[in-house]
């Protein structure tokens, strides 16, 4: 749903730079957020929330002082799965997609996804963790989740912009 920008204020309180369509509906007292990484969450209650310029600032159960915020700063926000609404037809969430493999329209693979970066609106594959892709309609032909398959149609000269090799 977003990562930790930084602490706010001395009373523990967080900014989160949100990776999330709906904001507002993730973002609010008494919901469950999980915060680290992957393999290491920690489950936190929101206690207050208000939004500045977009981005919640959010004080936490448990998260009392700037010291205990600063510690989350860079940490991923997730949501508990149980909570996860199916979307509108044509919607991804980004965990759906990392572990897809990528496909040019003429069958050649490209490699799997490992990542999916950049903010909602300009957001683009990492394929192997070196080739990025932009997430575009007229770039991303289709998605089959199911089959772990994603089909990109980039234009030309886009692959040759990210060898292999180059980070």
């Amino acid at each position: 749903m977003g990562r930790v920008a930084r602490a706010h204020g001395i009373r523990g309180q967080i900014v989160v730079n949100p990776e999330t369509d709906f904001v507002e509906d993730r973002f609010k007292t008494g919901q469950a957020l999980l915060i680290g990484p992957a393999d290491r969450v920690r489950a936190y209650e929101v206690r207050t929330v208000r939004f500045y310029q977009g981005r919640p600032i959010v004080g936490l159960e448990g998260v009392e002082t700037m010291n205990d915020a600063e510690a989350l700063a860079g940490a991923d926000v997730w949501l508990p799965e149980s909570e996860v609404a199916p979307l509108p037809q044509g919607t991804y969430y980004r965990h759906d997609l990392v572990g897809c493999e990528a496909y040019l329209t003429k069958g050649t693979r490209l490699g799997r996804i490992t990542s999916v970066e950049g903010s909602i609106d300009r957001s683009y594959l990492v394929v192997d963790e070196h080739l990025m892709i932009p997430l575009v309609a007229g770039i991303v032909v289709a998605v089959d989740i199911a089959a772990r398959r994603v089909t990109v149609d980039p234009p030309e000269g886009l692959l040759d912009l990210n060898p292999p090799g180059r980070k």
